[in-house]
């Protein structure tokens, strides 16, 4: 038999990052959002918190299968 489980959590990541001085409130905050979206962020990211949520699962048919 195959079953398809899915599990949900909410992850808090955490980065330790030397930004420029001297920007606005404004100008921190894009520099953040942009160093995450262009992924440079990811290898400072440390893994902080993982709150489970939710897990299901669903019998899969044999005609089914992958």
């Amino acid at each position: 038999m195959k079953v398809i489980v899915q599990v949900i959590e909410k992850i808090h990541s955490e980065a330790h990052i030397n930004i420029p001085d001297g920007l606005s409130k404004d100008a921190i905050k894009q520099h953040i959002v942009d160093r995450y979206n262009s992924g440079a962020m990811q290898t400072d990211l440390n893994l902080f918190q993982v709150d489970f949520e939710s897990i299901s699962a669903q019998i899969v048919k044999q005609s089914e299968e992958i």
